[in-house]
């Protein structure tokens, strides 16, 4: 199982990207999407979580009300709506999926087994 993230870039404050994780190389759809990011010389930190069926979500209190996950699982593919950036949200974004049958999702890094490599946001001020 593979995840590719893609969809970041240079954008402006007040702006909008969505982030795609790509998910590869898996026949079923049970698992949990996660989104962390990471500055250089700090931890890597939650962004935002949802379900393996899309019913349960959840954001950082730093993006809630401006980013929207969604996910399609017949493609295999799950969306990280960014808006209203802020130059704070500059940092490399990161996808990883936990499997398994819970209807629930992780903030914690450390339970999700397969990560992406990582896209580059950048909001200029």
């Amino acid at each position: 199982v593979q995840l590719q993230a893609s969809g970041g870039g240079l954008v402006q404050a007040g702006g909008s990207l969505r982030l795609s994780c790509e998910v590869s190389g898996r026949t079923s759809s049970f698992y949990a999407i996660g989104w962390f990011r990471q500055v250089p010389g700090e931890e890597r930190k939650f962004v935002s979580g949802i379900s393996w069926n899309g019913d349960s979500t959840g954001f950082a209190d730093s993006v809630k009300d401006r980013f929207t996950l969604s996910r399609d699982n017949a493609k295999n593919m799950v969306y990280l709506q960014m808006n209203t950036l802020k130059p704070e949200d500059t940092a490399i974004y990161y996808c990883a999926a936990r499997p398994g049958y819970r209807t629930t999702w992780y903030e914690d890094p450390s339970l999700y087994d397969i990560w992406g490599q990582g896209t580059q946001v950048t909001v200029s001020s």
